[in-house]
């Protein structure tokens, strides 16, 4: 034991005082350079995996926050997207509203009759905002139909396709006169006894007339879109396509005649 004591300081004077150490220390470095970094491969492998594994696990959990963000934001882009669309509709409605010579109130669509034979709406507007029965409804390219029946809160309106209605028209170009009848078909009308002689062609709008007083005169009320002549028959064949956006309009205007309002200069929407 007391040997290798004095060995070990004999060898540390040596090494402090001499050089002739230095070739055995960079033997011995060579050979256990090698060995410490075998050692140290399991350690840094572990912390590799560990480090792979966590920048996985986030990298995942953030993909994961991302979606649901995306998803979030796709929702309300496509609320935004409809609301600037309905607030468009209102801005041309109101619009209209400002252009016409007689009262309005803007009504809201809050139903569709479900009976197919019948071409009708629910309204949020009744005999408390006074609301009557024959009042013409109309949104901001033309007429839509008139109120058939009313309740305190609500209003149930007959549109112009519906096949028990009639409006008296004119032409707008030639003044000529002629009755427009619902068909029961979405979006079609047909012109009653038109002559074939008579000032008419495709693509002429359609006014209301103003006879018999339940229509104000002059409310867009559709487009010719088709005429048939043929020889056999008295009368040429004519169909119309309204003007008024039936089954797309949300918003309505019901408009009010003189002896409705009374005293009251306007009804606000």
């Amino acid at each position: 034991m007391f040997a290798l004591v004095l060995l070990s300081c004999a060898l540390l004077f040596t090494d402090y005082f001499t050089d002739h150490l230095d070739g055995v220390r960079s033997t011995l470095n060579v050979v256990v350079t090698p060995v410490i970094y075998v050692a140290n491969v399991p350690g840094r492998t572990l912390r590799g995996v560990e480090e792979i594994v966590e920048s996985r696990s986030d990298m995942r959990d953030r993909l994961l926050s991302l979606e649901q963000e995306k998803l979030i934001l796709s929702a309300q882009t496509a609320q935004m997207a409809a609301l600037i669309a309905e607030n468009n509709r209102l801005r041309e409605l109101l619009g209209s509203a400002a252009k016409l010579r007689d009262h309005v109130l803007v009504s809201e669509l809050v139903g569709v009759n479900p009976d197919p034979g019948k071409d009708e709406i629910i309204v949020d507007n009744g005999s408390r905002d006074r609301v009557q029965v024959g009042q013409p409804v109309l949104d901001a390219y033309g007429l839509i139909g008139q109120v058939i029946e009313v309740s305190a809160t609500a209003s149930r309106v007959m549109l112009i396709t519906d096949d028990r209605h009639s409006l008296p028209v004119q032409v707008n170009r030639s003044n000529l006169r002629l009755v427009a009848r619902g068909t029961g078909v979405s979006g079609q009308l047909e012109l009653q006894h038109v002559q074939p002689t008579a000032d008419i062609a495709v693509g002429d709008l359609l006014v209301s007339s103003g006879l018999g007083g339940r229509f104000p005169v002059g409310y867009p009320v559709a487009y010719v879109s088709e005429l048939k002549h043929d020889p056999g028959r008295p009368f040429v064949e004519t169909r119309a396509t309204p003007s008024a956006r039936l089954e797309r309009s949300r918003h309505v205007l019901l408009v009010f005649s003189t002896d409705q309002l009374g005293t009251s200069p306007v009804v606000a929407p």
